[in-house]
């Protein structure tokens, strides 16, 4: 079973993906903000991480690239999830270490391609 991080801070948001992920067969563990998020990826090792990038404590474009410059984690392919659909925010996520970028209202069914895609790559 696949072990996907979600870093999420909208309890909305955390409920409604985490039952989906769950369902598809997913095994979820949820972060809160972003420093946790990072502690998470470095003691839990998922196969992928969603970072929310508007995060408290750390936002998800410094939580990302914490997550790139750590050689144990690194390798570990990260979504960025994000209400910012604007102009070079795509670019930004990318730059900042994200492998993929998804706007919100998440589309279940294009997200799940992208992580599917993402999880064949590291297997």
């Amino acid at each position: 079973m696949k072990k996907i991080l979600l870093v999420e801070d909208n309890e909305m948001n955390r409920d409604m993906l985490s039952r989906r992920l769950s369902r598809k067969g997913y095994q979820v563990l949820i972060a809160v903000d972003g420093s946790q998020g990072v502690a998470m990826t470095i003691s839990e090792k998922p196969d992928l991480v969603l970072m929310d990038m508007s995060l408290p404590v750390i936002d998800g474009w410094e939580a990302t690239r914490q997550l790139k410059a750590n050689p144990e984690t690194k390798a570990i392919p990260a979504i960025a999830l994000t209400a910012h659909a604007m102009s070079g925010d795509r670019e930004k996520a990318l730059e900042a270490g994200c492998d993929e970028y998804e706007t919100k209202p998440i589309e279940l069914p294009r997200l799940l391609e992208k992580i599917e895609a993402l999880l064949v790559k590291v297997t």
